[in-house]
This record gives structure tokens, C-alpha cells and sequence, in this order.
């Protein structure tokens, strides 16, 4: 899951050079000091610090947890070439016309070795990636349709059976190539970023460009299953399915997930979960043990329009204006409500995914 504003529109090195023109100087209360040593470091290992990164500045706890999983997830060792994950992260930010993050990971697959050609359009890209578009727009979407047969169709693929092939014989050779081209291309001209930011709109990743949110309504309950929370949670199932998957992500996942919802803020306990459970009601996903009549007392009309157009059309949000209620409030706060809406978004789509992988392994 990713929001962001296509007011992010501009380019890498523009903002490299305004983070760097501002000596990195990011004001958290009292911790200035260990702020500034996360914004460094993501500077180090990225080249620049992303627009993304610098509004959660205002929360370090959160930021560190954020900057953590990101780095293993994109630099770190896996199943996967680093292109390749770049690659999938351009797919599911192109799905929100988010025109700045996809400019981000293309420079960033650029960097580690990618092939430009597949930046020309989604077509140009291998099989096995584009094996991912279908899942990518329903996870984006319409989660709650995410199946089985989704999951079947992915793994009965040959073509991921080579790339498993590949990666076991390939990946000695394939990490002393990328550090050799790391250390050899540190720096990167403005006229070859500005070629990479050309070859990065968005809809050329995408399908199917008016497949978007539906409303899920429980008129609909016996076409679309309901997750019941009590069924399949992140705690009692989809923790310890995805740290089978993919070794750690589980934990560096779960830190995020507590992290965002105890971080301090002027917002009670109580209106924190109203926001983390409306979101998931949207999405389809229901707690038995709530009340939702609490949502409405504690979310004022306003704040829960922005709240599912934030989650629900993350790329329209660059004409949504906040609400009277966070409007008054400080900018740590507003990213708060924010990041609870990115955390459980993301929470959800992971219980639908994990869900179907789960209902594929015992069949």
C-alpha cells in the first residue's frame, strides 16, 4: 500500500539538493539528533530523502520502524533481484497515478541494474512480473476479491519456476555484479536522471485503468465473504504465514503495526482504533467484538469522508481538503491520522493476500 499526492511531482535531484540546502535540519521536540541521524542515513543508502520520509520525521519512533522494513525489503537479501522489486513497487504506485513514487523506483531500478527497456511500459516487462498485474489491481482496489485461484494460477506458473531456478544459481554472480555497478555509479548525470523520469509515467504500468474501489456493502455479504477478524487476524495467522514466506518481514511488519498505534499523540486510545476499524470496514473486514456505532461518535463527518477517500482513492487526495478537525491540529498529528490510514490499509490488503495463500496451501 502506498499514498502519496501527485503534489509530489518533482524531481529526484531537485529535492535531494533542497534536503541538503536545509543542512537536514528536521525539528522533533527534543529529538533532533536522532531525526536527523535516520534522515542521514536514508540519504546514504538512497541518495536522497523522499518526500514520504520527511513528513514522518515528525514521528522517529514510527520513521526508524518505516525506514527498517524498507530497507530489507528493497536492498536487503531475498528471493528476488533488487531490479525486480523496484519493478513491482513502480506497479503498485502506477495503480494510484502516484507519479512521484514511481519517478523514485525508477531511478532507484536504473541504479541497481534494471533494464530500461522494461520502463517503456508494462508489456516490455518479463512474464513473471506481469503475472503480478491482476493480484496488484485487486489488492489495490478491491481486496476482498483476492482468491485461491489468484494465488494458484502464480505458483502452477512455469515461468516462476525458472525464476526460482534462476535466483538459486544466479545469485553469487548476480551480488558481486551490483556492487560492482553500486560502486561505479555513485553519481548519476542530471541529463541520464532526467531520460530516467521521461520513461516513468505511470500509465504505462498500468491495465484496466477504470477497474477502482467499489463501495462494499453488506447488501453484498453473500457475493463477497466478509473477513471476519475473529476468522483470520494478523495475530493469530497472517504473522506467522508471512515470516514463513519471506524470513523476518513478520517482525519488522508487526513493529510497524504497534509502533503507529502507540506513538504519542493528543488522540485517545479510543479514536485511534474508530480510525484503524473504519478503514477495515471499508475495505470488507469486520470485528465481531466492536461497536460501530462508536465511529460515528468519535469521527466527525468531515473526518471520515477524508479518512476513506484517503484509503480508498489515495491518488484524488491531491484536490481533498482536510478537515476543520485536523486542520486546527498540529502537523504531527495530521501525519498520525495519516499514517494510521497507510498501516491499516496495508494490514488489510496483507489479511486478504495472506488469506488466499493460506486457503491455497491446504487445498
Amino acid at each position: 500500500m502506498i499514498i502519496c499526492t501527485n503534489k509530489m511531482e518533482y524531481r529526484l535531484r531537485s529535492q535531494c539538493q533542497r534536503v541538503q540546502k536545509q543542512g537536514l535540519q528536521v525539528m522533533v521536540n527534543g529529538e533532533k539528533d536522532r531525526v536527523s541521524l535516520l534522515v542521514m542515513k536514508a540519504l546514504v543508502s538512497r541518495g536522497s530523502v523522499d518526500a514520504v520520509s520527511q513528513q514522518m520525521a515528525t514521528h522517529p519512533q514510527y520513521l526508524e520502524s518505516f525506514l527498517r522494513t524498507q530497507h530489507y525489503i528493497l536492498h536487503m537479501d531475498g528471493p528476488l533481484p533488487l531490479p525486480y522489486r523496484h519493478y513491482i513497487a513502480i506497479m503498485a504506485a502506477a495503480r494510484h497515478h502516484c507519479d512521484y513514487l514511481v519517478y523514485l523506483h525508477s531511478a532507484q531500478f536504473l541504479r541497481v541494474g534494471g533494464d530500461h527497456l522494461w520502463l517503456q511500459s508494462l508489456e516490455a516487462a518479463p512474464p513473471r512480473l506481469r503475472l503480478l498485474d491482476h493480484i496488484n489491481k485487486v489488492l489495490a482496489h478491491q481486496p476482498w476479491l483476492t482468491a485461491c485461484s489468484h494465488i494458484q494460477s502464480l505458483e502452477s506458473s512455469c515461468e516462476m519456476v525458472f525464476l526460482r531456478e534462476r535466483i538459486q544459481k544466479s545469485q553469487e554472480e548476480r551480488d558481486k555484479r551490483e556492487e560492482q555497478f553500486l560502486q561505479t555509479h555513485q553519481q548519476t548525470d542530471t541529463e541520464e536522471e532526467e531520460e530516467m523520469i521521461c520513461f516513468a509515467d505511470p500509465s504505462r504500468f498500468i491495465t484496466d485503468p477504470d477497474f477502482c474501489y467499489q463501495e462494499f456493502s453488506r447488501r453484498e455479504e453473500d457475493r463477497f465473504q466478509v473477513l471476519r477478524i475473529q476468522d483470520y487476524s494478523w495475530e493469530d495467522h497472517g504473522f506467522s504465514l508471512v515470516n514463513r514466506l519471506y524470513s523476518d518481514i513478520g517482525h519488522l511488519l508487526d513493529d510497524r503495526f504497534r509502533s503507529v498505534a502507540t506513538l504519542p499523540s493528543l488522540h485517545s486510545p479510543d479514536l485511534k482504533r474508530a480510525v484503524w476499524n473504519y478503514i477495515h470496514f471499508v475495505l470488507g473486514i469486520r470485528y465481531d467484538d466492536y461497536d460501530y456505532g462508536e465511529v460515528n461518535q468519535l469521527l466527525e463527518p468531515d473526518l471520515k469522508l477524508y479518512i476513506k477517500a484517503v484509503a480508498c482513492f489515495p491518488d484524488a487526495t491531491k484536490t481533498l481538503m482536510c478537515p476543520l478537525s485536523l486542520t486546527a491540529a498540529k502537523s504531527s498529528e495530521r501525519t498520525h491520522i495519516n499514517l494510521l490510514i497507510m498501516e491499516a490499509r496495508l494490514q488489510a490488503e496483507l489479511l486478504y493476500a495472506l488469506r488466499a495463500i493460506t486457503q491455497y496451501m491446504i487445498t
